[in-house]
């Protein structure tokens, strides 16, 4: 009883995690952010685009008068690296009850030019404020409870090399989806999971950016190996999650010309549909 009390209490909270710690930004001057990008959310050398997209969430609640993503769409232009980067916000229209803004996050290249990696658009309001009323078709995935589903620990790594970013999560994969791990691929382009933060800190508005480009990707589950690079991602936030373990969805339809789509339903504790996104990313076909 003492040891469950202390691990509760030990667990990390909103505005004081590793996730608010690697996504913290600093204002340098009006509009104009400074971070570190922490290799913590690496899958090989790559920074993930979840994280990267948290990362330009956080600078745009800070720009803008209103605090709660709703929409966010960013273009991913080229790969982000570990390290020191600038981010410029610039507030397009700021209403009433809906603020928009962009921003894009510079890196210097190897050759001292500063180079574009991201680029978002997005809008922002207050998710408290919205009515509570849901009218829906959509019903939470079926995934077998935490126990009954396997975690990183549990198989192969997605791919080879470092994946730091799963030391960083708590992710549970529904075994119907794990069909790659096994050198069997259903075919069905599905990938469902619990997730959570490693250090326990409940899910916010920000942190459901980072839980809809977490899993590995539905390509897995199609017979393709090898990371799948994010062109566009577009992330409906609808309301505030619940605390506890979320529920991830994400299907795949069509893959055609080396690219595919991936749909991502995220659910929290109360069965409520927290988040959505659809994402364009490129596949590597085998010649």
């Amino acid at each position: 009883m003492a040891e469950a009390a202390t691990a509760q209490a030990a667990r990390a909270t909103i505005g004081d995690s590793e996730f608010d710690r690697d996504t913290a930004v600093t204002l340098r001057e009006p509009g104009v952010y400074g971070i570190g990008l922490s290799a913590g959310w690496t899958i090989v050398n790559a920074v993930n685009g979840g994280y990267l997209l948290a990362v330009l969430g956080r600078a745009l609640g800070d720009a803008l008068p209103h605090r709660d993503p709703f929409t966010v769409s960013a273009h991913y232009l080229t790969a982000s690296r570990p390290g020191p980067a600038v981010i410029r916000t610039d507030v397009v229209r700021a209403g009433r009850t809906l603020s928009t803004g962009q921003a894009s996050l510079f890196q210097y290249d190897d050759e001292g030019n500063e180079v574009e990696r991201i680029r978002v658009l997005a809008s922002y309001g207050d998710l408290d404020s919205l009515p509570d009323d849901v009218r829906t078709s959509a019903k939470p995935p079926a995934i077998p409870p935490p126990d009954r589903c396997f975690g990183p620990e549990d198989g192969p790594a997605p791919v080879s090399g470092s994946s730091a970013i799963t030391d960083r999560l708590k992710l549970r994969l529904d075994p119907a989806t794990l069909g790659w791990a096994l050198g069997s691929p259903s075919g069905k382009g599905e990938m469902r999971a619990w997730f959570g933060l490693a250090d326990g800190r409940d899910a916010d508005p920000l942190s459901l950016l980072l839980a809809v480009d977490a899993l590995p990707p539905t390509a897995f589950e199609l017979g393709i190996s090898g990371w799948v690079p994010t062109v566009e991602l577009t992330v409906h936030v609808r309301c505030r999650p619940a605390p506890g373990p979320l529920r991830v969805s994400i299907t795949t339809r069509n893959l055609a010309g080396g690219f595919l789509e991936e749909d991502a339903e995220v659910w929290d504790s109360t069965d409520r549909l927290v988040a959505q996104s659809r994402q364009l990313a490129r596949v590597r076909l085998a010649s």
